[in-house]
């Protein structure tokens, strides 16, 4: 049997699908309040992820909600320590009152995609996380200086594949400001699903294969098909006997 997979999706940044993606998936990474969200937010969709048993992750960013946090920032490393933690110390004081503890942490657009190839960011986000959450798991690129600088610290690490973006030659996504970034069809999203779940590799925008390490697939829940992407990959993961779930449960 196909080992199991995580299906994750961003949560808590204003969107009405919340309550439609929720049942869908096993890892919600729920938005801070930085790039978006609030504390009322936060609060809803924790309660909403219970409801469904899904794990809770923060879901950091740059403090930059006029551009959702995709917008490239430059802050010194001490700084961006405070940043990762400021903002899982909010998710965490909801999950405390709701008698729950955060499962994971999933850095944000910008932040996420610098950090994957900065191995100082990297480094400082996980030192971050171990240090307030040290039984928790990181979320991250596959590949990407995410993960090799959670590993050092024998911090939980998950090597994070996209089912709505497309591939470079060198593993990182593609920058949303160029062409064929984002997969917006849903035969073509499930079938890149597929290949890296089952062959461990996937198709570059180039159409050339690379390797890859799929341990949570994620569904950005802004996307304009985010709930056509996950229920149709997650019926499609049930008929083919592959189980979803988090990883370090």
């Amino acid at each position: 049997m196909i080992r199991s997979i995580d299906l994750n999706c961003d949560m808590g940044e204003g969107l009405s699908n919340d309550g439609l993606l929720m049942p869908l998936i096993s890892s919600a990474n729920i938005a801070c309040g930085y790039h978006a969200g609030d504390e009322d937010t936060m609060k809803r969709t924790v309660d909403l992820a219970l409801e469904n048993m899904v794990a809770i992750g923060a879901h950091p960013g740059f403090k930059d909600k006029i551009n959702f946090g995709r917008i490239e920032m430059y802050i010194s490393l001490p700084r961006l320590f405070d940043l990762i933690s400021e903002q899982i110390f909010l998710l965490q004081k909801i999950t405390h009152q709701s008698g729950t503890i955060i499962h994971h942490v999933k850095p944000h657009g910008a932040l996420y995609n610098m950090a994957a190839r900065d191995i100082s960011m990297s480094r400082t986000i996980a030192t971050a996380v171990k240090n307030i959450l040290p039984g928790s798991t990181l979320y991250g690129l596959c590949g990407s200086y995410l993960i090799s600088e959670a590993d050092t610290l024998h911090l939980n690490t998950a090597s994070e594949v996209f089912a709505d973006r497309t591939y470079q030659i060198d593993g990182r996504l593609t920058p949303r400001n160029q062409a064929g970034a984002l997969i917006e069809n849903t035969e073509e999203s499930l079938q890149q699903v597929l290949q890296m779940i089952e062959n461990n590799t996937v198709k570059t925008i180039n159409n050339q294969l690379i390797s890859i390490k799929a341990e949570t697939i994620c569904v950005h829940g802004d996307g304009e098909y985010a709930l056509e992407f996950a229920t149709t990959i997650r019926n499609k993961l049930i008929e083919n006997n592959i189980p979803i779930q988090t990883t370090y449960p």
